[in-house]
């Protein structure tokens, strides 16, 4: 068996066609094998469900998704791997060609980056031959899932804690893996936060870095040179006026230090608590530091910072971290609604599916959104409707370059204020649904109509194909 193995498991685009699961490429392989692989097919992605106490999702990670289509390839090394298993002995010929030249060829339609999006309402939809729309599905999932996870959190939070505050994404350490991290950098920022501390993300993403220190170095300068004071002036020969860590041992007496040190003339821009009653340390510090900036960290989310809000912490910023790169996922599926023109649909029990090309039409009077109206894609928006999917790759090629992140930002925030408070509240929230058109309540029912007399066919006349 030929070995891809490397210790360092990075993902590289000259690898990404094979990320991906087993079964994309079984399909695939059987797809070109009945001679099905080049049919017209249209896969949609979107979630059933909403996670508890979320009435809305921020779609985000398209621009990532559009960079994996763009760079969609398997290399000699990567077909040879494949084919070093013993899995494929069966497969045809036709399969192997296909790798091999592979380059996605198909459109892709899309909500923008940024807007708020409710269950059963397609994010993207794939129109494309089979075998491709069929192999791209575990790594489209993969960032649109997690990316808007991110966003939706960010946006929760960035909302509860209110416009003038600074919102800092901390997340690295806590990410589910290294690439994670820098997806969710880009999805936090893009949803509203102001910066990130991975200095990777900052930079590629062409933004400053930003963060303050940590308990070791105050601890090891302390020890060494005698004092938490000692510290402190080290750390700002260096850097100077930036934020300080206070907590290390004793928040109070050490913002006491400080407020002597400011009215002496240091420059201090900030300073941060990461443990103890916030609400009762935040006030005292305030008392101290009246001109200086706070911030909070450790484990905040969405319903601790409505609860510091409540009980009267004074902060100015909060850095975030674990709470916004983990917890429940989003469960973004992707179906396949149409093949070769011919509408199709899941039926399994809690997972049904609507048949068909869809577009979400949306409705807003005087900002607010209305509601919105899952349709077919060929049908046309009545008077004050939008049309949320847009075409933004056609026959492989990108029809217009990535938003910015300052532009998607500015998108999440318009789309914020757009959703009702009973929407947008953090605890059982309205969970708004789409009405189904009349074309696609009609399709919807006529398929299930032609499934139904088809499994009764077959039911009827077995048919077993002889190899």
């Amino acid at each position: 068996m030929i070995s891809m193995k490397s210790a360092a498991l990075l993902v590289t685009p000259g690898d990404y066609g094979l990320l991906s699961d087993l079964y994309q490429f079984t399909m695939a392989a059987c797809y070109a094998g009945e001679g099905l692989d080049q049919r017209r097919a249209s896969f949609e992605l979107f979630v059933r469900h909403l996670p508890d106490h979320f009435g809305y999702l921020i779609a985000m990670g398209l621009a990532q998704a559009l960079e994996y289509l763009e760079n969609f390839r398997f290399g000699p090394e990567q077909i040879a791997a494949l084919q070093a298993t013993d899995i494929f002995q069966h497969v045809p010929d036709r399969f192997w060609h296909l790798l091999a030249e592979a380059r996605f060829t198909g459109d892709v339609w899309a909500v923008a980056e940024g807007t708020a999006i409710f269950a059963h309402e397609p994010l993207l939809r794939i129109e494309a031959p089979l075998w491709q729309a069929q192999i791209v599905e575990t790594y489209l999932l993969n960032t649109l899932n997690y990316q808007t996870l991110i966003a939706s959190r960010a946006a929760r939070m960035r909302d509860v804690a209110g416009a003038e505050a600074k919102i800092l994404e901390f997340g690295s350490r806590r990410a589910f893996s290294p690439q994670a991290s820098l997806w969710a950098a880009r999805a936090a920022i893009a949803a509203g936060f102001d910066a990130t501390s991975n200095v990777l993300a900052a930079l590629q993403l062409g933004e400053q870095p930003t963060g303050t220190m940590a308990h070791a170095l105050v601890m090891a300068l302390s020890a060494l040179e005698g004092s938490e004071a000692k510290a402190f002036a080290a750390f700002h020969r260096y850097f100077p006026g930036a934020p300080l860590l206070i907590d290390t041992y004793d928040s109070v007496e050490a913002a006491r230090y400080l407020a002597q040190q400011v009215k002496a003339g240091m420059e201090l821009t900030g300073v941060r608590l990461d443990s103890g009653d916030l609400v009762e340390l935040s006030q005292t510090v305030r008392s101290l530091l009246p001109q200086t900036d706070i911030f909070a960290s450790g484990d905040l989310d969405e319903f601790e910072i409505a609860r510091l809000k409540q009980a009267g912490a004074t902060l100015d910023g909060y850095g975030i971290g674990t709470k916004l790169v983990t917890g429940a996922p989003v469960n973004g599926v992707y179906k396949i609604v149409e093949i070769d023109g011919i509408a199709v649909m899941k039926k399994s029990s809690g997972k049904r599916t609507y048949p068909g090309r869809k577009q979400i039409f949306r409705r807003q009077t005087g900002g607010q959104i209305v509601g919105d109206r899952l349709a077919l894609a060929d049908e046309t928006p009545s008077a004050g409707e939008v049309t949320l999917l847009q075409l933004v790759m056609q026959a492989g090629q990108r029809l217009r370059p990535d938003d910015s992140l300052q532009t998607i930002a500015r998108r999440t925030a318009k789309t914020l204020t757009s959703l009702s408070k009973a929407v947008r509240q953090i605890s059982r929230p309205a969970t708004p649904e789409a009405t189904v058109s009349e074309a696609l309540a009609a399709l919807t029912a006529a398929t299930q109509q032609r499934i139904a007399a088809q499994s009764l066919k077959a039911v009827a006349q077995p048919q077993v194909r002889q190899p």
